[in-house]
């Protein structure tokens, strides 16, 4: 049985409570009221608008590819030989004709004086023999102007005249026939002698025609010497940049290896694939402008320089190779490029400041300004031109689009300009 005392305590108890749970629910009540209150009252966000505009952009196809030197060769020495001397390093400018590396030429120097040597040799005996025939230098050979032969055909002469003046004296009876038969037996034999010095000459002729032979081998032996000397230079084939050195000093080097590599880095080259669709609207000479991830900022002008004559089969794409400018030398081979290949045809296009497109997952949309509201619109954005954007759908031209406070406005919000 309980107490008065503790029945007491028990009614107050449960009196504090209910008074409790009206102050509650009175003010809940209120908070309600307030918040319903809050939510009636429109809320105007502040933005700034641009008006789209319409303009003519220019159309392209866009292709990725990796840069690379116009030229590129890989210096080889022509001769082996032992490094004396080293003109450049990796990065260095270099010139077409410039040495790149020096090969001690000691003994290629001994060999063409060895060489220079055998050509005079050769030359006083080719004067030895024409002086031997009486043949003065440059002068064409005639045997008859050998002494021998030409005391050869005296002789015969005289004795072709006696023969002949004995002919008429034995016609006559002047002579016996023995005597007659004396002449002509005696010009038979300077006939014999005259012929055989002829032969002798022309023998004598072919010495100087071996000899001449001797010197023309004798100066294509010091020619060839004085060649592989001056290989103890080598130059850089071309005008460009050293791309890699391989030779250091007081190594042997021989043909078979290299000892730099020259890259000529204006123009560069680059090399993309377009669609088979886009066959009919490239041709060589079209231009072109490349951008790369060095410099975002900065576009590169070139051309169309070759296109290749298939389409590949399995891409069903076209190569085409273009050249980019370089004159200051900020693009480097192996660097990756975005390549634009202007078309000569221009599309009328709405464009937006880029500031006014909110992108997420993939889906970009902007917001339009009417009657003190917006409207959200979904667009597809195309390409860039500076800071704005085409706009392929969704906006017309002059209507204008929020550009700041985006991330307060939905549909229907009221904005203030």
């Amino acid at each position: 049985m309980i107490s008065p005392r503790k029945l007491q305590l028990v009614i107050l108890s449960v009196a504090l409570v209910s008074v409790a749970l009206f102050l509650s629910a009175c003010g809940g009540s209120k908070a309600n009221v307030r918040k319903d209150e809050t939510s009636t009252t429109p809320k105007v966000v502040e933005v700034t608008t641009a008006a789209a505009i319409k303009r003519d952009l220019p159309q392209f196809f866009e292709a990725t590819g990796s840069l690379s030197g116009d030229q590129q060769t890989d210096v080889a020495p022509q001769t082996s030989g032992k490094v004396i001397e080293v003109g450049v390093d990796i990065g260095s400018a270099v010139r077409r004709g410039q040495t790149l590396v020096r090969l001690d030429d000691s003994e290629l120097k001994l060999r063409v004086a060895q060489s220079v040597t055998q050509v005079d040799q050769a030359k006083a005996a080719v004067r030895q023999a024409e002086e031997k025939i009486g043949l003065r230098s440059g002068q064409a050979f005639d045997p008859n102007r050998v002494a021998e032969v030409s005391a050869a055909k005296v002789a015969l002469d005289l004795a072709d005249k006696n023969l002949r003046r004995a002919e008429k004296l034995i016609e006559s009876g002047d002579v016996s026939r023995s005597f007659y038969d004396e002449q002509r037996a005696r010009r038979d034999q300077l006939k014999e002698q005259y012929d055989a010095a002829i032969a002798q000459a022309r023998q004598n002729y072919a010495g100087v025609d071996v000899a001449r032979t001797n010197v023309a081998n004798a100066e294509s032996q010091l020619a060839l010497a004085r060649k592989n000397l001056s290989y103890a230079v080598i130059p850089s084939p071309i005008d460009g940049f050293v791309a890699e050195r391989t030779a250091d000093l007081g190594e042997y080097v021989s043909p078979t290896q290299k000892v730099a590599t020259i890259v000529r880095t204006n123009p560069m080259r680059v090399r993309i694939d377009i669609p088979e669709q886009a066959i009919p609207e490239v041709q060589v000479g079209q231009s072109v402008s490349a951008t790369t991830s060095a410099w975002p900022d900065k576009n590169f002008s070139g051309r169309i320089a070759r296109i290749a004559p298939n389409v590949t089969a399995n891409s069903r794409t076209m190569t085409v190779e273009a050249e980019i400018e370089n004159g200051n030398g900020a693009l480097k081979p192996g660097q990756f490029a975005t390549v634009r290949i202007l078309q000569p045809r221009a599309v009328s296009s709405v464009l937006v400041p880029s500031r006014a497109i909110v992108t997420e997952a993939g889906v970009s949309r902007v917001y339009v300004v009417k009657d003190g509201h917006v409207e959200q619109r979904l667009v597809q954005v195309g390409q860039t031109e500076g800071d704005l954007v085409q706009v392929k759908s969704g906006v017309a031209a002059d209507e204008k689009v929020a550009t700041s406070n985006l991330e307060l406005l939905g549909d229907g919000v009221q904005v203030k300009s």
